[in-house]
């Protein structure tokens, strides 16, 4: 990171609740909250129109805080295939309109997140939302947990990732970042 702060936006993927979270972090890894919301879309509507939902969310957040680089939930495994698809599918939304905005996205493995902000891989919701809230001089936890996430994300982001490029860390790879990176070579044959 430069000499000046970095702004992040952090976004937890969801077709029901998308969460958004932009963060300041000095060099000094000090950070200042600077917006936090959940972008919802109706579950009873059609597939099309929860994506355009959560787009308008996410492209309103962007041109209202400018955010210099977008950290991303890595979808990697869940045993329901209907959550995993939205989430693959809003994600791929944030994607898009990182590289609409001209701007660097990265993505983060939920334990790489966890372990940046908690300092263990496998904490639970509450304890990254005490330590978010913590980090950021929050009154309050932040609510509801994709709220947390996506603050964690891009905390996550702006203390493990470089700010204007796309990697995903600065030191070796997790387990689960390794297992990505194989499926993605396997996938690009």
């Amino acid at each position: 990171m430069s000499g000046r702060s970095v702004r992040v936006l952090g976004i937890d993927p969801g077709l029901t609740r998308c969460g958004v979270g932009v963060v300041d972090v000095a060099p000094d890894r000090s950070a200042r909250l600077v917006y936090v919301g959940v972008v919802r879309s109706a579950a009873d509507a059609r597939i099309e129109s929860r994506l355009a939902t959560i787009a308008a969310g996410i492209r309103e957040v962007l041109a209202a805080h400018r955010p210099d680089v977008l950290a991303v939930e890595r979808v990697f495994a869940q045993q329901n295939r209907n959550t995993v698809m939205g989430t693959a599918q809003a994600s791929g939304i944030a994607l898009l309109l990182a590289a609409e905005h001209g701007i660097p996205a990265a993505l983060h493995t939920p334990t790489e997140v966890k372990a940046a902000i908690t300092g263990y891989g496998g904490a639970d919701k509450r304890q990254v939302q005490a330590m978010v809230a913590r980090i950021l001089q929050m009154d309050e936890l932040p609510k509801p947990a994709d709220a947390a996430d996506a603050l964690a994300l891009a905390l996550c982001h702006a203390w493990r990732g470089s700010a204007g490029t796309p990697t995903t860390s600065t030191g070796p790879l997790t387990p689960a970042q390794r297992a990505w990176a194989d499926a993605e070579r396997v996938a690009r044959r």
